[in-house]
């Protein structure tokens, strides 16, 4: 019985092509690295342009390229509620180092408008801080106006014109309080504002809720200009105050809640810019302790 042959015609094809393969990629290697060494290109360069010739896109001249901007959430937008409340504040700051007074008091006007829904507490200071906003606000559309365009200028005109108080003193008649006064009084609940949305913006899972934060911001920035009575009913009404995820829902609705506390950490930044110019033109002018 015979044993059976394979054909060999397609490995002795194999043998023989494999020459003339080599020899076609060597001469394209070849012809490559000419061309690469006329036009200035080396052969391990990542993107070659050959002179002459303009890159198809250059986005900056050195650095990285900037990666593309993420989309704002609503709540930051021109309509959304945090949007709003920046704006104004952000145009107080003016070139000069200065606080504008009417973008200051536009922003307090949205800035309790945001209070107003969170709660007793709140609602409480946001009737005290717009009775402060509406009285400063005659100050500033009134008829001595162009002495109230900024705090620098209504701080001089007060003091050459006899209308501040005494450090300490406290009008028989809150109304006529000068406007120095009622700033340091909003300066104050803005400096709570800013640490209670702050602290709920950035506070730990696991660690205390936004009433406790909260209740601990007025502790620092109120609490020490309010007697005892008042202390102890405002940390009571913090015992109502809504939750972190209420609040975040709230100030940045229909979004994630890592979105809702990155919108709500910038807001509270803005309101730190704010804070801290007018409290170093207030301390500059000694005016502190005026309340």
């Amino acid at each position: 019985m015979g044993v059976a042959v394979r054909p060999q015609a397609p490995r002795h094809w194999f043998r023989l092509s494999i020459p003339p393969v080599i020899f076609a990629l060597l001469l394209l290697y070849l012809s490559a690295r000419s061309l690469g060494v006329r036009s200035g290109c080396g052969l391990g360069a990542q993107a070659c342009v050959p002179e002459g010739t303009a890159p198809f896109q250059v986005r900056q001249e050195s650095g990285p390229p900037e990666a593309p901007e993420r989309k704002e959430p609503p709540c930051l937008g021109p309509q959304g509620m945090l949007g709003r409340m920046m704006r104004p504040f952000r145009a107080s700051l003016n070139p000069e180092g200065d606080v504008g007074l009417s973008p200051y008091l536009a922003g307090w006007r949205a800035l309790v408008e945001f209070l107003t829904p969170l709660g007793s507490v709140f609602a409480f200071a946001s009737r005290e801080a717009f009775t402060k906003v509406t009285a400063l606000e005659a100050r500033v559309h009134g008829r001595d106006a162009e002495h109230y365009l900024s705090l620098v200028a209504m701080a001089a005109w007060e003091l050459r014109t006899g209308l501040l108080e005494q450090p300490g003193a406290v009008p028989r008649d809150p109304a006529r309080s000068s406007g120095s006064r009622t700033l340091l009084l909003l300066h104050r609940a803005l400096r709570w504002s800013q640490l209670c949305l702050h602290r709920v913006a950035t506070g730990v899972l696991g660690g205390p809720d936004a009433g406790a934060q909260c209740s601990d911001a007025y502790s620092a920035a109120l609490g020490p200009h309010h007697p005892w009575l008042v202390r102890q009913a405002a940390h009571l009404a913090f015992l109502a105050f809504p939750g972190r995820r209420r609040l975040l829902e709230l100030a940045c609705p229909g979004t994630t809640e890592a979105e809702a506390r990155a919108a709500l950490a910038r807001a509270a930044g803005t309101l730190e810019d704010v804070y801290n110019r007018t409290q170093g033109l207030l301390a500059e002018r000694s005016l502190l302790q005026l309340a």
